[in-house]
């Protein structure tokens, strides 16, 4: 492996550490290195922290030896500035003399930018070190930028005869399919993406919090597809232990109000009990549902999601082609009748066994 490579990817590795914590911004990973020798590590810190390159700046205790050393990036450097100075700037002033950067960073604030700011002050700059890498790592950003959409995962756990859910319940709770470890993954997943999405009628019949309970992390905020304002306070997606985003087809919930734009009720309406966002489609276009949706949640600045059914629901995104990836659980219990699990058809990623479970994941090419 190249000694280009090498960097890039410790870059890659360190940048997970920001996985989940970073949104909106990109979860960056540099490394400064002095003689082949790392003598600087960082990843973004949450939103409004700073960005990975000063924090990898940061890190170097003997700051003169940043004259001679390469800084290694997994993203362009921005150039502009936000809730934090350009990271080039920082660069500058610091007189590193070479940047290795994974990937061009195609927001149109910085989108090149960054990269001819670094070569104007003389910096050597090489671009496209493990690209196919970087972008991927980079999936929710260049997703939310250039789709304007968020990067969108679809999650269900089936029977091992296909099924998603009896055809009857006798009791307000899931029925699990899948093993508790298979569960703990789930809850890990939810840690890592800013949303989570399901219908009304996962609401009314299983009664899920959609929080992360069985793993450490920030709880999405839960975005709940609900026409007809069936939802209310005795639900437990309604606590406050995150964020509500309801979409839903009521035009009289703002009538002074514009329905596209972001609006947090401190007062609920209609005395449903809770405080949460407002978001009005029309529900007469059901070949446009999920592109509703997401232009709704792109409004809400959301960059990525997990939408957890049912089967409906993701069927829908499925049929309008709304999606990026799909985890699926294959349990051993089996169902006499149910609801069949959604239809796909994507290229399996990977495919592997947790205990009794399999776990297949799709993408969408």
């Amino acid at each position: 492996m190249k000694t280009h490579e090498v960097y890039i990817k410790r870059s890659l590795q360190i940048a997970k550490n920001g996985l989940g914590t970073t949104r909106p911004n990109p979860m960056v990973g540099a490394v400064i290195v002095y003689n082949n020798i790392i003598i600087g590590e960082g990843y973004t810190s949450p939103c409004g922290g700073p960005h990975a390159e000063v924090n990898a700046i940061n890190s170097v205790k003997d700051k003169s030896l940043l004259q001679q050393s390469t800084l290694y990036v997994t993203l362009e450097p921005c150039s502009h500035y936000g809730k934090t100075p350009p990271c080039s700037d920082v660069i500058i002033k610091h007189k590193i003399p070479e940047v290795v950067v994974g990937c061009v960073d195609d927001n149109p604030e910085v989108s090149g930018k960054g990269i001819a700011k670094l070569k104007a002050s003389g910096c050597n700059v090489t671009v496209g070190v493990l690209e196919d890498e970087c972008i991927a790592h980079h999936k929710r950003f260049f997703t939310y930028h250039n789709k304007k959409r968020p990067y969108i995962i679809l999650k269900w756990a089936e029977t091992k005869n296909g099924f998603i859910a009896p055809k009857t319940k006798h009791e307000q709770k899931p029925i699990w399919i899948t093993n508790p470890y298979s569960r703990q993954l789930a809850h890990k997943w939810r840690a890592e993406e800013q949303a989570i999405l399901v219908g009304t009628n996962t609401v009314i019949e299983d009664n899920p919090s959609l929080t992360v309970r069985d793993w450490t992390g920030e709880n999405p905020i839960r975005v709940l597809l609900d026409k007809s304002l069936k939802i209310d306070k005795e639900f437990a997606v309604t606590n406050d232990k995150s964020d509500n985003i309801i979409i839903h087809g009521k035009s009289y919930i703002f009538p002074e109000a514009d329905s596209n734009q972001k609006e947090w009720s401190i007062n609920p309406p209609l005395n449903i009990g809770f405080s949460a966002g407002f978001y009005e489609i029309d529900w007469n276009k059901s070949n446009k549902i999920a592109h509703q949706i997401c232009l709704g949640l792109t409004k809400w600045q959301i960059n990525s999601i997990i939408i957890e059914g049912g089967a409906k629901t993701l069927q829908t995104f499925i049929d309008e082609n709304l999606w990026d990836e799909a985890r699926v659980f294959i349990g051993e219990a089996e169902f006499r009748d149910g609801v069949k699990a959604p239809i796909i058809n994507g290229k399996i990623k990977s495919e592997q066994q947790i205990l009794s479970d399999t776990l297949k994941i799709y993408t969408n090419d």
